[in-house]
């Protein structure tokens, strides 16, 4: 079967940038599974996506003009209801073949076969292959139907260019050229009002040509670049906007830098067709304001690469990606300088005028911001923050600490009613550390204020010292405590109030900090600073942590049974979870292991079915030769893997009882645990019950079991 590769690109108005890439990569694959479902195309073909801010494309490699004829079996209905007592075709049989397209004739080819309880007709049939027309048909309007459009927009054909029955469109961005290209026949496909052809339209403004004429499918990205000045994949267009910008930030010299940010190049790659990159300054002056100000809005705003030195800090240098390159770029350049300015005009007004009222003076305005109808006002917020914070600085440190996390506490959220923040509500926390240090409060606390969101995101900084430990905390078990207090949970992919970034912030803080405080402890010392507001919480707060913990576990590489055995006895001080797990998986790699686990969990069912077993054992009524053996070895091995669990080497402890699993096993075999002798049956269980205690020390060793 002879192929050749295939091109289709739909032709449109400016897509949104932030969409473009999800745009371009579900055009693509949509469409191409859809051919390869219709046989069109190997499972294994190659397949390239470009998308530009006018156009999404794909390329596929060796489609077939006609799919493969395939023979195919259906059934049809059970023989009883098929033939009659005779065998001769019932008139439901005749009818179904008739539908087919078969006549009688057909009856004597069919084949029973048993299908579940009753035995079942089947007709085997040879099915024509799609041809190309069809299948990219249904293939084209299926990977339309499936972008992932964030906004529908609907507008009208132009007058004698519509298709029958298409007088407007739904569709993300008008749409107005469709080429499909299989080699170099063009494939006489329609979709959203457009007659499938083999040309394009270039750049708005450099294109050489107009109409750009894609004389073959493996011409597209070239014939487009020459003739239409258009970058096509938006992978080669994202990789020499990088190296454009590192080529500029080297001509500026002083080890400069552009910002790392990957969102930022993103959308600026969907802005642009043929990116090229400029170098613009702003007055140094500005560089008086908070780094964090003036980058956010070059970003932000206008879609700008700011320059930071070897240290870091902001230059007064950016470099903008222009989708045009002049001759002479100067009226580019002083363009985007003359837009900056005010922008940045603006940041320093904003900055200047808040810093004449202090923090503490913007603490009343706080009783106007509403936080939540069922909670109140952010000013009643602080207030329980502020009491959450004192209750575990008082258990982590001295009257010091209290008071440094009780003043953070009180005016972290200040900023938010300060102009800056009010303009960029991505710079809370961040404004409140600068007008700390313009307070004179020292760094301690105005770290405490700058950190108390942290940690954002996965991966994000947690805060630097012990006093933003504790506001930080403080802050997020307010939110969760509140929250579920008044049943305001997460739900599916919905969690407008980010519990479960805040739940993952709270373990993240009590793991790598190593903090001695237990988790329920924690959660319930919250509970009173909301009064009679909400309702206690509290379990279901800490399942919900420890399903979040469990999560984050199994992402860095620990296994579903690992965890599950550290996470079921629930270990209060998380920060001794990490040696659990490791304890745990070197235990599992001893050829003991197997074993213990199985008899652990055989030990653990056997003391569910009775009630209030007593960890003691009377040696007096061991009768077997086996559980004396094995209760002379736990009097050796119990006691070393219970120092060595108290002074927390877990690896050893668990270790140590690998010594027991010959004795165990011995005892499974030779003794009857439920002796009908009661004071027998309950020493035998009291040793169980003391052998279960021991072992499930670290983890749940039955957890491990296959």
């Amino acid at each position: 079967m002879t192929t050749k590769n295939l091109l289709v690109e739909l032709f449109v108005e400016e897509l949104p940038p932030k969409a473009l890439k999800k745009l371009g990569e579900a055009f693509a694959t949509v469409l191409a599974d859809s051919l390869k479902t219709q046989g069109l195309v190997a499972a294994d073909a190659a397949v390239t996506h470009f998308a530009s801010p006018r156009r999404l494309a794909v390329h596929v490699a060796a489609v077939a003009a006609q799919a493969a004829d395939k023979a195919v079996s259906q059934k049809l209905m059970p023989v009883a209801v098929g033939l009659d007592a005779s065998g001769n075709a019932t008139p439901a049989l005749l009818k179904k073949l008739q539908a087919l397209g078969a006549d009688a004739s057909a009856v004597s080819a069919l084949k029973r076969a048993v299908d579940g309880k009753a035995e079942a007709l089947f007709y085997d049939s040879m099915v024509t292959g799609v041809t190309l027309v069809d299948g990219l048909q249904k293939a084209l309007l299926e990977s339309i139907a499936k972008l992932p459009i964030p906004k529908v927009m609907s507008y009208q054909l132009q007058s004698g260019c519509e298709l029958p029955g298409w007088t407007s469109v739904s569709f993300v961005r008008p749409a107005h050229g469709l080429v499909a290209l299989h080699g170099s026949d063009v494939v006489p496909v329609q979709a959203l009002g457009l007659h499938a052809g083999n040309h394009t339209e270039g750049h708005r403004f450099e294109a050489a040509v107009s109409p750009v004429v894609i004389t073959d499918a493996d011409a597209y990205a070239a014939t487009l670049a020459k003739d239409g000045a258009v970058i096509a994949s938006f992978a080669e267009r994202r990789a020499d906007i990088v190296r454009q910008l590192d080529a500029a930030a080297a001509k500026v010299g002083g080890d400069c830098k552009p910002i790392e940010d990957a969102a930022l190049l993103d959308e600026v790659t969907a802005l642009v067709e043929r990116p090229h990159v400029l170098i613009c300054e702003f007055e140094a002056q500005f560089l008086d304001v908070p780094q964090e100000c003036l980058i956010l809005t070059m970003k932000a705003n206008q879609k700008y690469f700011p320059l930071l030195d070897a240290a870091g800090k902001l230059t007064n240098k950016f470099l903008v990606v222009s989708n045009i390159n002049p001759d002479d770029a100067s009226l580019v350049i002083g363009g985007n300088e003359r837009v900056v300015r005010p922008r940045l005009a603006d940041a320093k007004f904003f900055f200047d005028q808040d810093r004449k009222k202090t923090l503490a003076s913007r603490v009343d305005g706080l009783g106007k911001v509403v936080y939540h109808n069922k909670l109140g006002t952010q000013g009643e917020r602080v207030e329980r923050v502020r009491a959450i914070a004192k209750a575990i600085a008082a258990q982590l440190g001295d009257a010091t600490l209290v008071a440094q996390a009780d003043q953070a506490a009180q005016l972290a959220k200040t900023d938010l009613v300060t102009d800056m923040v009010g303009e960029f509500p991505e710079l809370q926390g961040i404004m409140g550390g600068y007008y700390a240090l313009n307070d004179g409060l020292g760094e301690t606390v105005a770290h405490a204020i700058e950190d108390h969101y942290k940690p954002r995101f996965a991966g994000d900084a947690l805060p630097r010292n012990t006093a933003g430990v504790v506001v930080a905390l403080a802050d997020k078990l307010e939110t969760l405590v509140g929250m579920f207090g008044i049943g305001n949970l997460p739900t599916g992919d919905k969690d407008p109030f980010a519990l479960r970034r805040h739940a993952l912030g709270v373990i993240r803080m009590l793991v790598e900090k190593d903090l001695p405080l237990d988790v329920s402890a924690l959660v319930q010392s919250a509970v009173p600073a909301f009064g009679s507001l909400i309702t206690d919480a509290s379990a279901a707060l800490v399942d919900f942590m420890f399903d979040r913990l469990a999560g984050s576990l199994r992402e860095q590489g620990y296994s579903a049974q690992e965890v599950d055995a550290v996470l079921a006895l629930k270990p209060q001080r998380l920060g001794d979870v990490a040696k659990r797990l490791t304890a745990v998986r070197a235990f599992a790699a001893l050829p003991e292991s197997a074993a213990l686990a199985a008899a652990n969990k055989r030990i653990s069912n056997i003391l569910k079915k009775t009630d209030d077993v007593d960890a003691h054992v009377s040696e007096v009524l061991l009768q077997e030769a086996a559980e004396k053996a094995l209760f002379a070895a736990m009097q050796t091995v119990l006691p070393q893997a219970q120092s060595q669990w108290q002074a927390g080497d877990y690896t050893a402890s668990l270790q140590s009882l690998a010594a027991l699993r010959v004795p165990v096993d011995a005892f499974f075999e030779d003794v009857m645990v439920n002796a009908e002798q009661l004071d027998l049956r309950l020493n035998r269980l009291g040793l169980l019950k003391s052998l279960h205690v021991a072992m499930n020390r670290v983890a749940d060793l039955s957890k491990l079991a296959a």
